[in-house]
């Protein structure tokens, strides 16, 4: 996560004060920012990240319709590629993929240090399932010199901004242990109104410190984010972001008690927003925004201290 990379924040309180925030200077305030939500502590003047080395790295994507097919086929090949997440991202891959009603879109999975073999070898089971029922498909695989290369080979043009949205954190265990229940509530969602899709992005972020930021503790065991969108609509919007908040998240939130969303692809109307976006991390985080800006002069909607 990019919270995780964060060595050092240079910034400018409400009241006028310049400080460096790292984990030897300001450190509650370095700590708050790095991972515990934008536009309420201070303004950000830079940043000093992690840098690494660049690798070698394989990406593919991979189209599949329902065109010809069952629904229950599809959505067959739809687990079949959900079973594979946990490996693929413990490989050290980056996976995205758009689900809608007709389609099933990859797009796309990167590996950084995995060779191309490797990466054919994880997607295999969705392929060989794709083959075995003799749907027609289009993949494309491939290998860069660096991951910039890759991303500009496989980027996506998809504009996240033409759709109203709302999001869950996915736990890995619901998708090791019940993820037939998992694709059966994305095939309701996405068949409870025309135009809904969801999106996953998975990552495997459970290797860093928790302690070192405030990232949301749900992410440290999440598979992936789980992203619900409704088209924008002029005259449907508040109907559409009502449908969000009270019938398409509740299926997620039924199969994820006590779960937690990524604050940047949530519901705005989300319910109890203080622990889905921040879990435990909030009341320290609430301290925190008192302390550097104690007259509450940032404000920003489901931010730390927007309740006040």
């Amino acid at each position: 996560m990019a919270a995780d990379q964060a060595l050092e924040w240079e910034v400018v309180t409400a009241t006028g004060e310049h400080l460096i925030a790292s984990p030897s200077r300001n450190a509650d305030l370095y700590w708050a920012l790095s991972g515990g939500g934008g536009g309420t502590y201070a303004v950000v003047v830079s940043l000093t990240v992690k840098a690494y080395p660049d690798l070698k790295t394989s990406a593919a994507n991979l189209t599949f319709t329902s065109a010809g097919i069952s629904q229950d086929r599809f959505w067959g090949v739809v687990e079949t590629f959900h079973r594979s997440l946990p490996s693929l991202v413990d490989a050290g891959a980056f996976v995205a993929f758009v689900l809608t009603a007709e389609s099933f879109m990859l797009m796309p999975v990167q590996g950084p240090g995995i060779p191309l073999a490797r990466l054919r070898q994880l997607l295999s089971p969705t392929l060989t399932e794709l083959d075995r029922g003799r749907i027609r498909y289009d993949f494309n695989i491939g290998e860069f010199p660096t991951y910039y290369d890759s991303y500009n080979s496989f980027k996506t043009p998809w504009n996240v901004s033409q759709h109203q949205l709302g999001g869950r954190l996915i736990p890995r265990s619901l998708v090791q242990q019940n993820v037939s229940a998992l694709v059966e509530a994305e095939r309701k969602i996405i068949g409870a109104s025309p135009g809904i899709i969801m999106s996953g992005v998975c990552v495997n972020v459970s290797v860093a410190n928790p302690a070192m930021n405030s990232v949301n503790p749900y992410w440290r065991t999440s598979l992936f984010d789980a992203v619900i969108g409704t088209y924008t609509n002029d005259t449907a919007n508040v109907d559409y972001a009502n449908l969000m908040t009270n019938q398409l998240l509740p299926i997620l939130e039924d199969l994820t008690p006590n779960g937690g969303a990524y604050l940047n692809e949530a519901d705005f109307q989300q319910p109890d927003f203080q622990q889905v976006f921040y879990g435990d991390n909030y009341p320290r985080l609430r301290a925190i925004k008192a302390k550097y800006d104690p007259l509450d002069t940032f404000y920003a909607l489901t931010a730390v201290g927007s309740e006040d």
